[in-house]
């Protein structure tokens, strides 16, 4: 019974069955575009438009499918693109590499710090952190690290610079506040190499992070959900070296239709994050319909070359 209770569920919700489906390879068949089309009706509700796409999120569809600038291999590396960031702004902005390996056995889990971070380099989301490793559950942790380093993202959003991207996994110290929390991420989206605007994530170990945008000048830009119901004299610290975190935005989206730049900044240092081609893979629901046509039209697919 409880097997057909949940599929009695998931067929109710069409969303959920085409993304587990997705996940578990039932639909790697399709071609990208078929795929695409699915998934971006089940995801939004809505019908993908490549012949004239208009929305944020279509946009990303589109590029997807038909930008395919090699440059983007590397840079969704994790480890690759270190070298690339070092080149344009210099290795002060690079979280320092504990280590690198090429498997979960390669890990030596006593010479690791007492605080640090392990990342998949060819993944999303595949992060183990470490606060305190006499607490930390190294068997659970290896078990993640080996599910994650089977998997291809490339398969779910059809992200093609990740089709062959070289597993490996990267250690770096944890970057945290002084109250020992996560800092915030300072997401900057940034339209043909120049930044629009920087989404704030805070939160983020509450399970439930809040999303924020601000424009340069640090005002708040009603983008999403969380802009709309905060308060109307609502504000964040502006971080002091905001300036020069536009300037770095802006370094690293240049030649690029879209890219969304990501940084951390704590104790008055600057760290390079990632970059991002496509963001929550272009089925983003937290942003509003108005500020999906408002990205959208930001991105001039007639200056694309296919």
């Amino acid at each position: 019974m409880p097997i057909v209770k949940t599929l009695f569920r998931l067929m109710k919700n069409p969303q959920k069955l085409v993304r587990i489906l997705g996940d578990k390879g039932f639909f790697n068949w399709l071609s990208d575009e078929q795929y695409l089309k699915l998934i971006y009706r089940a995801e939004t509700g809505k019908k993908l438009n490549l012949i004239n796409p208009k929305s944020f999120n279509e946009k990303l569809q589109w590029l997807k499918l038909y930008y395919r600038n090699p440059q983007y291999v590397k840079l969704v590396d994790k480890y690759e693109v270190r070298k690339y960031i070092a080149e344009k702004i210099g290795e002060e902005y690079i979280i320092p590499l504990i280590g690198v390996y090429n498997s979960v056995d390669e890990i030596d889990w006593d010479s690791l710090p007492e605080q640090f971070v392990l990342k998949c380099t060819h993944g999303s989301g595949c992060n183990i952190i470490c606060k305190n490793k006499s607490e930390l559950n190294i068997n659970l942790a290896k078990q993640k690290l080996h599910k994650w380093m089977k998997k291809n993202w490339y398969w779910f959003g059809r992200e093609w610079p990740y089709r062959n991207v070289k597993p490996r996994i990267i250690c770096e110290p944890l970057i945290k506040t002084n109250d020992d929390t996560l800092p915030n991420d300072y997401k900057f989206h940034c339209f043909h190499g120049e930044p629009d605007n920087v989404m704030v994530c805070m939160e983020r170990e509450s399970g439930e992070p809040k999303f924020y945008f601000f424009d340069s000048k640090w005002n708040l830009l009603r983008y999403n959900i969380s802009g709309i119901n905060a308060p109307h004299d609502f504000t964040l610290p502006k971080p002091e070296r905001i300036d020069e975190m536009f300037s770095i935005a802006k370094r690293l989206s240049e030649g690029f239709p879209f890219v969304r730049v990501d940084l951390y900044y704590e104790n008055d240092k600057i760290y390079f994050g990632e970059l991002t081609f496509y963001p929550q893979s272009g089925f983003d629901p937290n942003l509003l319909p108005e500020t999906d046509l408002l990205f959208g039209d930001k991105i001039k697919l007639d200056k694309i070359k296919k």
